[in-house]
């Protein structure tokens, strides 16, 4: 370690973090291990960049950083997989259900 090393910042703060292949690949991964997967689309915040909810059909479900809204609809109709807007829709009951049941150990 260099005498200035610890002054040096890896990231900027308060800039966003934007999707990777990782992500991506997180999320087709995961989607092919389950079936009646959904997308939800989040909308970009302050703090988090655009982000897409898959949700299988037992209400387990993941998350990650997608390229924008024109990425999720890109990314849904390569897995030919339904997208929904989560701010219009919400998200499907059988998710709260699943996190309200690994809450409870």
């Amino acid at each position: 370690m260099g005498l200035f090393d610890r002054f040096r910042r890896k990231k900027r703060p308060g800039v966003l973090r934007e999707s990777t292949s990782a992500d991506t690949g997180h999320l087709e991964k995961w989607a092919a291990a389950r079936r009646g997967v959904e997308a939800y689309v989040e909308p970009k915040t302050t703090v988090t960049e655009t982000t897409v909810v898959l949700v299988a059909h037992d209400g387990e479900w993941t998350r990650r950083r997608i390229d924008g809204t024109d990425g999720a609809k890109k990314f849904a109709k390569k897995l030919g997989i339904p997208i929904y807007d989560a701010g219009i829709v919400g998200y499907p009951k059988r998710m709260r259900e699943y996190s309200r049941r690994k809450n409870q150990g």
